[in-house]
């Protein structure tokens, strides 16, 4: 693929480091139900599937959830995010470069993930990202998520283009299915949050180093 018609781009561990902000916001949440803080380590393997899941994760690997509080973990976790989410979380160095030489490509962009909606759009705004994503789609409540491609087909598609002919940019596993179910050609930032190679994925469609990777022409 020489120029896609779209690329669009997975958040947290693709585009910016967001989880030592995660990892403070998850201990304090967890302090609340009186369990015991996670590392960084185990709190970036956790994330990817969306906030209900890196609870439940946690839950389970600090004793479990018989008292059946991960609702309310949740519901603290997210209280606490709206105001430590861009306290440590910074774009990955070269990101706001690649950006750039898109926007002078003439590629359109959006953003695909399981973060919730409204703090992902906060998060682009705070960090100097919105103006180079006029599509942002993030999860909300009774729709589905990735590895669901439902999303990343909606995204797509609000930018004008054909699954076929766009590009997927992610760092995860989760990531890479949603791109396969959705026929949409992938890109793995290998220096993000994955937890296990991906056999099926050509080195060729693997980077390292967002200040020398392309993405058309």
């Amino acid at each position: 693929m020489n120029r896609p018609e779209a690329v669009i781009f997975d958040l947290d561990g693709t585009l910016i480091h967001s989880a030592p902000d995660m990892q403070v916001s998850l201990n304090r949440a967890l302090a609340e139900v009186g369990r015991g803080p996670l590392d960084l380590g185990t709190v970036t393997s956790f994330i990817g599937n969306g906030v209900e899941r890196l609870v439940a994760r946690s839950l389970a690997a600090t004793g479990g959830d018989p008292e059946g509080i991960e609702a309310s973990v949740v519901s603290e976790f997210l209280r606490d995010y709206a105001d430590q989410k861009t306290v440590l979380t910074r774009p990955f160095p070269g990101v706001m470069g690649c950006l750039q030489a898109l926007v002078a490509a003439g590629v359109p962009m959006g953003i695909c993930t399981n973060k919730p909606q409204d703090p992902a759009i906060e998060m682009c705004a705070a960090l100097g990202l919105s103006e180079f994503f006029p599509v942002i789609v993030g999860a909300v409540p009774g729709a589905a998520k990735k590895p669901d491609p439902a999303p990343l087909l909606g995204c797509v598609a609000a930018l004008g283009a054909r699954a076929e002919s766009s590009l997927y940019v992610g760092d995860s596993a989760v990531d890479f299915e949603t791109a396969r179910r959705a026929g949409v050609g992938f890109r793995l930032f290998s220096g993000g949050y994955l937890n296990a190679p991906l056999p099926d994925l050509c080195d060729q469609d693997c980077f390292d180093d967002w200040a020398a990777v392309r993405f058309s022409g």
